[in-house]
């Protein structure tokens, strides 16, 4: 009998994560990130889509709503994740699992795609992960937070309070990936968009409203959407979120 990997203390936390839902804001930031997940597969048509990590379905929901694929399936290590996924009464969604994180209720090559969007940085065993994802599907958009900057390392508190225990940067998840086997065939870089900053502020934070504030939000963005222009790619110290589409290389990786 397989025997999970995933600590009690870990799946505990995101047995309960959900419980305490925010629509809006979890709408909103899904709102980007499945933009992402569609700007990265122009070109590409894939008609077996699973979600690992599917959170509450927000993702899953925007995509279905945009007719991204006829058939989506999802796994979430959470009870009340898949409870919200079930709710949301998604078209086309077929599938709904419970799973221990690591091991995907699949046979090989069963999907498409498989989207993970947000959660390798909570991943205890990244690589066991990636190895099980590219044994039940041929393509992949995997999008991670760029929480990497200098100094990191003082701030553990601060990440751990989102439950992220990985940081990245885009060449240090392209160096995971490459050493996986994995071979990117399309990527971005993106920064938080205006109105999700402000509803962080405002809402979340619950710190008061002001023309000053709004207008160091939006300059902010502004400068950074200029140089982008400018230069070209968006520099990766602007960036907070890197997205990628890629598939198992031809030729794979042994890294033992």
């Amino acid at each position: 009998m397989h025997q999970s990997l995933t600590s009690g203390k870990v799946k505990n936390a995101y047995d309960e994560f959900y419980q305490e839902h925010d629509e809006a804001w979890r709408m909103l930031g899904a709102k980007y990130k499945a933009q992402h997940i569609i700007d990265v597969c122009k070109g590409h048509t894939f008609k077996k889509v699973l979600e690992v990590g599917a959170g509450d379905g927000s993702i899953l929901k925007l995509l279905a709503d945009q007719n991204f694929a006829p058939e989506y399936h999802a796994v979430e290590i959470s009870e009340s994740g898949v409870g919200h996924i079930l709710s949301r009464n998604i078209n086309n969604l077929l599938s709904v699992q419970l799973f221990d994180g690591y091991q995907l209720p699949f046979e090989d090559d069963s999907f498409d795609l498989i989207i993970l969007s947000h959660v390798l940085e909570h991943v205890e065993h990244e690589r066991m992960l990636l190895r099980e994802m590219k044994r039940v599907a041929r393509h992949f958009v995997i999008e991670v937070p760029l929480d990497y900057r200098k100094g990191v390392d003082t701030r553990i508190k601060h990440f751990l309070a989102y439950g992220h225990i990985n940081v990245y940067t885009p060449t240090s998840l392209r160096y995971l990936l490459g050493t996986e086997g994995f071979e990117i065939e399309k990527d971005l870089t993106s920064i938080i968009e205006p109105e999700v900053t402000k509803f962080n502020t405002y809402i979340n934070q619950k710190k008061p409203k002001g023309l000053l504030t709004d207008f160091k939000i939006s300059l902010e963005f502004a400068v950074k959407n200029t140089l982008t222009k400018l230069f070209g790619k968006l520099d990766e110290k602007f960036a907070n979120a890197y997205t990628v589409l890629c598939r198992k290389a031809d030729k794979q990786v042994d890294i033992f």
